[in-house]
């Protein structure tokens, strides 16, 4: 395992993506929020996706380098954006800078997106209203891997609802995570690691549990194999609950704006590739609107503090609460860079010698 330094690895994706086509300001703004990801430890959503999701999608013709975002409707402190099959971490941060802009005159404001693409995690447009003392909500939905309690086929995204509040600790509360028990790129990252699956988290067609990342990947193109709802499988762990969230997330992702769901976001169409046409939304809550912001963070702090300092489980010595592992993540890779698996080295050197960026060859050696 390398530990390279944040600098340069945004530094590296940068030039990639402008190696890629992409401007480079809004190259700068994917790098960003994918480096945001692997500086809380949310690796499946870093590095780690940088060449499977956005530089082999550009040059399979069905990720347009080139973001052309066109204002479909604008009505009082709502709107709604066509991102015409462009980066989604371009638009994504558009869009939740004018419902922001939104918010500090009506109190709030959502905007809607729709023929996106991945937009990388959630959460880093949520932190974009938290650093204005604004609420931030966001969602997206996603090709289909959520098979619907009591069935087994891939139906729905592992569409994430995501929240993010300033408190007044060092870390706001931040909870971004999908509405499946686990997502696709974590899969990706087991089988970089050499990881088995816990069962429980992907059924195939009879039912059954499947453990192996590589088998699990490939049976889920083939619609072979779905994940399971958050709460697992059937209702006895309360599936349906994630099951109905991920279904909340699918109908504003897309019937809000008009915009594409469920098996039309394959990415597939008569055997060939084309865009994933995803939706997103994004919501900015001024909290000077219902209360002052510093007896809110207060009264957010005291919750969360409250949550750390009941009593524990035998055999436990913490409780944590949402944010605070990323938080303290984001502290240990500031001193020691992020830890970067040999096979993505490998795959990283690859870029090195595809893209002739000779100066980071030290770095991945």
């Amino acid at each position: 395992m390398k530990y390279i330094a944040f600098d340069i690895l945004e530094s590296f994706m940068t030039k990639c993506l402008e190696k890629s086509g992409i401007p480079h300001d809004d190259a700068a703004i994917v790098a960003d929020v994918l480096i945001t990801a692997d500086k809380l430890g949310i690796d499946s959503h870093g590095i780690n996706r940088l060449k499977p999701i956005y530089i082999d999608r550009i040059g399979d013709g069905i990720l347009n380098p080139q973001t052309k975002i066109d204002v479909i409707k604008q009505f009082g402190a709502t709107a709604v954006l066509d991102a015409n099959n462009g980066m989604g971490h371009v638009v994504s941060k558009k869009a939740m800078k004018m419902a922001i802009d939104m918010a500090k005159t009506a109190g709030i404001g959502m905007v809607a997106v729709r023929n996106s693409s991945h937009y990388g995690i959630a959460g880093y447009y949520g932190l974009m209203a938290e650093k204005e003392n604004m609420i931030g909500i966001t969602g997206t939905n996603a090709r289909p891997s959520i098979a619907p309690t009591f069935g087994v086929e891939n139906m729905l995204g592992t569409n994430p609802l995501t929240f993010v509040m300033p408190t007044d600790e060092d870390f706001p509360f931040f909870l971004d995570c999908a509405t499946s028990v686990s997502q696709r790129g974590k899969f990706e990252y087991y089988e970089k690691h050499g990881k088995q699956l816990p069962e429980g988290w992907v059924i195939n067609r009879d039912g059954k549990t499947m453990t192996d990342p590589q088998e699990v990947l490939k049976a889920l193109v083939a619609g072979e194999a779905a994940l399971t709802p958050l709460g697992g499988i059937g209702e006895d762990g309360g599936g349906y609950k994630g099951y109905g969230y991920a279904t909340v997330v699918e109908i504003l992702s897309a019937a809000l704006q008009g915009g594409q769901f469920l098996k039309a976001l394959t990415g597939i169409q008569d055997g060939k590739k084309i865009p994933y046409r995803l939706g997103h939304f994004f919501i900015a809550v001024n909290i000077e609107a219902f209360t002052e912001i510093d007896a809110f963070k207060q009264s957010t702090g005291e919750i969360l503090r409250d949550l750390r300092n009941s009593d524990h489980m035998p055999g436990q010595d913490k409780i944590f609460t949402a944010g605070e592992k990323e938080h303290l993540t984001f502290l240990e890779r500031s001193k020691h860079g992020v830890p970067v698996p040999p096979a993505l080295i490998d795959e990283m050197k690859d870029l090195v010698k595809r893209f002739d960026l000779k100066e980071f060859d030290k770095y991945f050696a």
